[in-house]
């Protein structure tokens, strides 16, 4: 029972509110589903964008928040000899926004979109050298 005692404790709400964490939409935005993977040079973010068009994706990083934004668009229909029963697909926006705070070098980031998947790949900073300074006592 340990054992599983640990693992649940892995998803309590300490172990998200760190990296990656979502920041909440309060406009009423669709938010798109994401897989997150770590390796020891960076990150991969995976969000699921079906439907989109490579043109209406926007990804901005600005003091340490990743957006991602996409819009879709109802297409133009011509109805005859019915009308719609039943409309399940969205039109609209998605946002999603991740909170990255410094992990991440902003100038290396890449993106990829295939099959209504935006790939990110989110490299970490190199890591800077320590400095050391010697300080004068008077």
């Amino acid at each position: 029972m340990g054992d599983l005692t640990r693992f649940n404790s892995l998803f309590d709400d300490t172990f998200f509110n760190n990296f990656f964490r979502p920041v909440a939409s309060d406009k009423g935005e669709r938010v798109p589903a994401i897989d997150v993977h770590e390796s020891e040079n960076g990150y991969c973010v995976k969000a699921d964008l079906p439907g989109i068009n490579k043109e209406d994706i926007h990804v901005t990083l600005e003091n340490g928040v990743l957006t991602i934004s996409a819009e879709t668009k109802q297409e133009d229909k011509q109805e005859k000899d019915g009308k719609i029963i039943r409309q399940e697909r969205h039109f609209g926006q998605y946002v999603r926004r991740l909170s990255v705070g410094d992990d991440v070098d902003p100038a290396t980031i890449k993106a990829r979109f295939e099959n209504g998947v935006l790939q990110l790949d989110l490299p970490k900073p190199e890591p800077k050298a320590t400095e050391s300074t010697k300080v004068a006592i008077d």
